[in-house]
């Protein structure tokens, strides 16, 4: 099942989505509104991903609304957590200097950094070094605590496409990373999700960031140090994790800061990201204020 987040005429919805050529095709894609069509279904995208674990909630079927017609919300409006995972592939790790990590690195974002696909991201008035990321980033259907590796992937509702936009010139100023990757726009995703069960396994996507027609970012995600389901464990190891809460897996190499000179965004760029079995997120680039 693939699913939308959006506000029409006001009133904030989820909706299953139908129909297109593609993954990418939104002109003729529809979503389905699910609290209005399923008899006793949740009315939030969060409760509807924890129900249909439990339940296996099905596809609706009833009237549709186009994506023209709506404004797009981020995959998860409101989630309860953003965890993210640094220093995720060998080679990212090298062209930061830092070494290959024993553990899983995390950090996190602030939750009034979630935006959606199409939106703008917003350079800080006074950040000189904003940066892209792009990640597979991943949604909790069930609750979590100290999951095995094996059983990891049954907490998992869902994926996404994701980009850890961050402020370099606020990262480096502490050991403590949160600081540059927290302001406001900071985490587009989207357009929308792709559940556990129609996406497959996480491993072997390839994943790609550009602007315009130059390739920034290119790997997959078996060159991940940590795979998802030890991802999974290992965060459920040091927090319960329930749903609602959001991981971002990590980023290859190719970032910004680590190009020759360095290529940072500035207005009017348009960072894509794409991931196999997942839509293209993209997102423009506008200056503050």
């Amino acid at each position: 099942m693939r699913l939308a987040s959006y506000r029409l005429n006001g009133v904030t919805s989820y909706g299953a989505v139908v129909g297109g050529r593609d993954l990418d095709d939104l002109e003729n894609a529809r979503i389905v509104d699910i609290p209005r069509n399923v008899p006793g279904a949740p009315s939030t995208i969060t409760d509807f991903l924890a129900a249909r674990s439990e339940s296996g909630l099905s596809m609706p079927d009833g009237p549709i609304v186009s994506f023209g017609e709506v404004e797009l919300l981020p995959v998860i409006p409101e989630p309860r957590n953003i965890i993210c995972i640094g220093v995720n592939y060998v080679d990212h790790a090298s062209e930061t200097g830092a070494s290959v990590p024993e553990y899983p690195v995390i950090f996190s974002k602030f939750t009034s950094s979630i935006s959606a696909h199409g939106a703008p991201i917003v350079i800080p008035e006074d950040s000189t070094q904003p940066d892209f990321e792009a990640e597979l980033g991943l949604v909790i259907g069930a609750p979590a605590s100290r999951v095995p590796v094996g059983e990891a992937l049954k907490a998992v509702a869902g994926y996404f496409t994701f980009n850890d936009v961050s402020a370099r010139d606020y990262q480096n100023r502490t050991g403590q990373w949160t600081q540059g990757k927290g302001f406001p726009t900071f985490a587009p995703t989207g357009p929308y999700l792709v559940t556990s069960d129609e996406f497959g396994d996480p491993a072997g996507r390839r994943i790609r960031l550009t602007l315009g027609d130059r390739v920034m970012q290119e790997a997959t995600t078996s060159d991940m140090i940590f795979t998802v389901p030890q991802i999974v464990s290992y965060v459920s190891s040091v927090c319960d994790l329930r749903p609602g809460d959001i991981i971002a897996t990590g980023t290859p190499s190719g970032i910004g800061a680590a190009h020759i000179p360095p290529r940072f965004l500035r207005p009017g760029d348009r960072p894509t990201v794409t991931i196999d079995g997942l839509p293209t997120l993209w997102n423009p680039v506008v200056a503050h204020g």
